[in-house]
């Protein structure tokens, strides 16, 4: 791994699934002190804007609970709880400074008795069936190779009729800002990186899982195939991110 800010890591089509998953939580826990700023910075502040619109698309009918998976540092979660007051919310992540940086934003809003916190696996949900009404995640999945088995945690905590709901950033499909997505992936968004974060490969990376991450189209059959019905393709900002909303039968 990396140690310098100006190694680049292995692309993701040329890892193994095991390579990835050590590659990803060095990413996320070296990163974590910054990860907000750059976040809003380089998306120029528009993932706010994105996880405001999942939240409103959020429906709770039943258990009143929303589960957060790869949660980071909470801002999906915490945002949740403020619009719909009634929710109690669990986040998981599996990087442990994430879920520490989430406790402590949720303790300094006063919203910690609402909000829970915990270091766990998407593959291994530590919840049993039929637990939430929602259940989420917000550019996560774009680093889980077993992309279909955190599907299918999903759907096993969701209640009949829930919700699942993914975030996340794609290739941009609109053949006139392509270029210009490319050019900001690949050389803009590291360049800037450099000057606030100590690991700014890590946003290689980002660029790299992005442009090899399926299209909305492909994105959203394979939840279907993994048994998730009723799936709607929302697309954000010329289609840079994109929300995902299906349920369970």
């Amino acid at each position: 791994m990396p140690e310098e800010k100006h190694t680049k890591y292995p692309s993701v089509k040329r890892i193994s699934d095991e390579e990835r998953i050590t590659m990803v939580k060095e990413i996320f826990s070296t990163i974590t002190g910054r990860y907000d700023f750059l976040n809003h910075f380089l998306s120029m502040r528009r993932d706010i804007a994105w996880r405001r619109f999942a939240i409103k698309k959020m429906v709770f009918f039943k258990t009143n609970r929303f589960l957060d998976i790869a949660c980071g540092t909470g801002d999906l979660s915490i945002n949740a709880v403020r619009e719909h007051r009634d929710v109690s919310v669990s986040g998981i992540d599996f990087v442990y400074p994430m879920i520490q940086a989430a406790k402590q934003k949720s303790t300094k809003k006063n919203l910690s008795g609402k909000t829970n916190f915990l270091q766990a696996s998407a593959l291994n949900l530590p919840f049993v069936e039929n637990a939430f009404d929602v259940t989420a995640m917000a550019f996560g999945i774009r680093n889980i190779p077993q992309k279909a088995d955190a599907l299918r945690e999903m759907l096993r905590v969701t209640t009949p009729g829930g919700q699942i709901m993914i975030l996340e950033m794609t290739f941009i499909q609109n053949r006139f800002f392509r270029l210009f997505y490319y050019i900001y992936l690949n050389y803009l968004l590291p360049l800037l990186a450099k000057i606030f974060s100590r690991n700014a490969a890590a946003y290689y990376y980002l660029a790299d899982s992005i442009m090899n991450f399926p299209s909305p189209e492909e994105f959203a059959s394979f939840m279907g195939e993994v048994g998730i019905a009723d799936i709607r393709i929302y697309r954000r900002t010329f289609g840079i991110a994109c929300l995902y909303v299906g349920k369970k039968v």
